[in-house]
């Protein structure tokens, strides 16, 4: 490409990276999730990236930033018109274990950061280096449990492979990192007291904190297709790391009964999770199928585990079906579909407190950076079921879509609101949209027009009745659009 140039007799690289302007609009509340740096917010947003990656020899260097505004209007909060129980229950078990705020302050947002810049040593399949990129683990499509493009990138130290690693047993890829975790600055509400003046909200330690990670993917030589994997990350604070042990805590052992003489704590306020992912593709059959299980809380021993494996859990599972058009070259009717289950069973609520997957009690900004989950974009607790269809021919794309999202039902069921019909007060999300992306010559385009129905929006119970399941007059509509272009140099 014109963007493309060689020096150094071939060992220097120089490259002008796409510049990209993407733009998205709520109508009536936030929506949407794996956006990277844009937050959850009402109104007109938009972010702007580009940049350029250069080479020489084992050393490279890429400068790509981004910039976010986003008007940040206002939109009728769960703080609205409540009750101090209702209130101070939002606070007491949940969102004070967690740093994810409904709105970002009461102005517009506007920030500059390093986007998805690095700067590497690559020596054959190696990488050494300092980074700032989003990260994916895990073989899914809109959701991930443990790292995701949902929250902005964060400054880390990886180690990692860049091309599968071939051995007498298959082919093997891994990373490791080891990153800084930054607070929102912003309370989860506006409203932080109670009507006598009380504060609910407890404000959690003004420390930076550490992520180490650990993803390792085997691929067996004799199942050709199949991907397995295993991830393991640690999150504590930055002012609690004393030795090597607490930056590379990977060693840590799986089962509480051999952690502090069998107490199953050592002591340490860190937060960990874990998960186990696979990926079958069938190339004849244009096909493939996945899933993730992960749990936030290890079990005591094995016979915990065998006993409860659902103790802590969540997961996702999917598919994904291309079609060949008769007569037609490259061009496919895509079936896909996911679910994810973010949402604690019985045990994880009742016979042993398992909290959401992604708070914690100790490290209280819980599994976020910049105030976002760093995995499921559907949040935690939150369950979301997705499928798509949609004509494929290279980098062009039309398709339609529909998600049915569950907002923290963790949340729902532990405020008392389930008493309430079961689940008809749980807030619920319907979401049908139109997706297109076009190239042309040097530019790419991408479009999403959303419409999203909420019911009971906020977890409202206007005009309740006993006698009633559904709750009338709690509906609200939303209208998400999206539009974005890419050049390519």
């Amino acid at each position: 490409s014109s963007g493309n140039i060689t020096f150094g007799k071939g060992r220097g690289k120089f490259q002008i990276l796409p510049f990209s302007w993407q733009q998205q609009i709520n109508s009536h509340h936030p929506f949407g999730w794996n956006d990277g740096p844009m937050i959850p917010a009402k109104g007109y947003q938009t972010m702007l990236s580009g940049g350029f990656f250069a080479k020489y020899g084992p050393l490279s260097i890429q400068l790509r930033p981004e910039y976010v505004y986003a008007r940040n209007s206002k939109f009728e909060s769960y703080g609205d018109n409540r009750s101090d129980a209702e209130v101070a229950t939002y606070y007491a078990i949940n969102y004070n274990k967690i740093d994810n705020p409904e709105r970002y302050g009461n102005s517009f947002y506007s920030k500059f950061g390093w986007g998805q810049s690095s700067i590497r040593l690559t020596v054959g399949p190696i990488s050494l280096g300092l980074s700032n990129e989003n990260i994916w683990w895990g073989p899914s499509l809109k959701n991930s449990l443990i790292l995701s493009n949902n929250s902005t990138g964060f400054k880390h130290v990886t180690l990692n492979t860049v091309r599968p690693v071939k051995t007498f047993l298959g082919s093997f890829e891994g990373q490791i990192l080891g990153g800084r975790l930054e607070s929102s600055g912003f309370p989860p509400l506006e409203k932080t007291q109670l009507s006598n003046g009380t504060s609910v909200y407890i404000i959690p330690r003004n420390d930076w904190r550490y992520l180490a990670g650990l993803n390792i993917n085997y691929q067996p030589k004799w199942v050709p297709g199949l991907f397995l994997g295993f991830t393991r990350t640690f999150m504590s604070y930055g002012g609690d790391l004393d030795g090597l042990a607490d930056y590379i805590p990977f060693f840590v052992p799986f089962q509480k009964a051999k952690i502090g003489d069998g107490a199953g704590d050592d002591g340490d306020a860190r937060d960990q999770r874990t998960s186990l992912y696979a990926r079958w593709l069938f190339p004849k059959a244009h096909a493939e199928v996945y899933f993730e299980y992960g749990l936030n809380d290890n079990s005591y021993d094995l016979r915990d585990f065998i006993g409860s494996p659902d103790h802590s859990r969540a997961y996702l599972f999917g598919l994904r079906k291309l079609i060949p058009l008769k007569g037609k070259t490259n061009e496919f009717i895509q079936f896909s579909g996911e679910i994810t289950q973010m949402s604690q069973t019985i045990d994880g609520l009742l016979l042993r407190d398992a909290s959401s997957f992604y708070y914690h009690g100790e490290v209280r900004q819980g599994y976020t950076n910049n105030g976002e989950v760093l995995g499921a974009g559907s949040g935690t607790g939150g369950n979301l079921q997705s499928f798509e269809v949609s004509w494929i021919k290279g980098f062009k794309k039309l398709g339609l879509s529909f998600d049915r999202l569950e907002h923290n039902r963790d949340f729902y069921d532990s405020s008392g609101f389930a008493n309430a019909k079961g689940g008809s007060r749980s807030w619920v999300d319907f979401a049908f949209a139109a997706v297109g992306e076009w190239n042309y010559k040097n530019l790419l385009f991408n479009a999403k027009l959303q419409g999203i129905k909420s019911l009971n929006y906020q977890w409202r119970q206007k005009d309740f009745t006993d006698s009633q399941y559904y709750i009338p007059h709690n509906t609200v509509y939303n209208f998400q659009g999206q539009l974005g272009v890419t050049y390519r140099f």
